[in-house]
This record gives structure tokens, C-alpha cells and sequence, in this order.
């Protein structure tokens, strides 16, 4: 896109709020897919930052961030603490907006079926693109073996069977890894 960084910085982002439902892990196909491909970052440092993005509360949406501060978009030099408020603006930006626009009708829109009926089968696709996201990029450049698998499963198990606390499973996954020569 021609014109500043800043602005092309806005446009991504924008598009990507504008395409998302439910949030979460949903955004990031979208955003990999506006990012990597052109150039404005590379796809070690998409899942780095995917990954201390997972390890922090809150959600997943302020891995934009983090892609804000990082990317160099085309048109211009971009990031830092500019990048990363108008890449967070503009992936909110699209949600606030229907949000005002839809919410006095709000009462209506839910009594009807055919409402409730497309927001489950929105609610139903958003499980495929979970789990496209997980396979890619995720899966596809984290797991090269089976050593690789086992400390992913060995993270899992961490979390879900011992619920330890997810900034513990990503320092010892960390520590394990560097110490298996896996990084």
C-alpha cells in the first residue's frame, strides 16, 4: 500500500480486526498472513512474539502489539511505541465500531433465530480456524521432531493435568530446550 508506514501499519491491522470473530487464536492466521508474506517481519520473530504473547495474561489481540513495535510495513519505517499504538487502535477499531453501531439494536437482533442461528455457525467456524491456527504457523514451525513433540506434550500435560501456572511451563519448556541443544 502506498503512503506512510504509520498508514499502512493501520490498514493491516484494520483489515485484520475487521475480519476476525471471537478474538483469541483466531487472529492469528490473519495476521501472519498480512505480515510475513510482504516482508515486514520474518516468521521466527512472528512466533516468538506468538509465543511471550501466550505466556502473558490478557488477550491475544495485544500480540498486535508487540507487531506494531516490530514490523518495518511497506511505505516507510514504522514501529516503536507509535507502531504498536496504531496497530492496537486499529485492530480494535473495527469491533468498537459495530459494537456502537449494533448495540442499540442489541435486544432486537438476539430474540431472532435466523440471528441466533448465523452466530453459531459463525461460533462452529471459529473451531477450524482454531485449529488451522495451531497447525500454521504453530505446529508447522515448532515441531521438527520428536523431541520437539515430547516437550510440547510435556508442556501440555504441565498445564492441564499439574495446572501449573503457564509462565512456569514456558521458562522450564525454555530451559529444557536450551539445555537439549533444541533452540
Amino acid at each position: 500500500m502506498p503512503g506512510s508506514g504509520l498508514l499502512a501499519t493501520a490498514d493491516a491491522f484494520y483489515r485484520v480486526g475487521a475480519l476476525v470473530f471471537g478474538g483469541g487464536h483466531v487472529v492469528l492466521p490473519l495476521l501472519q498472513a498480512e505480515l510475513v508474506p510482504p516482508g515486514w517481519i520474518d516468521d521466527s520473530r512472528f512466533i516468538a512474539g506468538y509465543g511471550v504473547a501466550q505466556a502473558l495474561p490478557g488477550p491475544m489481540f495485544t500480540l498486535t502489539a508487540y507487531l506494531g513495535a516490530v514490523i518495518t510495513p511497506a511505505g516507510g519505517a514504522a514501529g516503536g511505541l507509535t507502531g504498536a499504538a496504531v496497530a492496537l487502535l486499529a485492530v480494535f477499531l473495527p469491533s468498537a465500531l459495530i459494537l456502537v453501531a449494533i448495540l442499540p439494536f442489541w435486544s432486537a437482533i438476539r430474540r431472532m433465530p435466523a440471528a441466533r442461528a448465523a452466530l453459531a455457525g459463525v461460533n462452529a467456524a471459529v473451531v477450524g480456524l482454531l485449529l488451522a491456527a495451531l497447525y500454521d504457523p504453530v505446529w508447522t514451525s515448532s515441531i521438527g521432531g520428536a523431541h520437539d513433540l515430547a516437550l510440547a506434550l510435556a508442556a501440555l500435560l504441565a498445564l492441564t493435568v499439574l495446572r501449573l501456572p503457564p509462565w512456569t511451563v514456558v521458562l522450564a519448556s525454555a530451559a529444557i530446550a536450551f539445555a537439549a541443544g533444541l533452540v
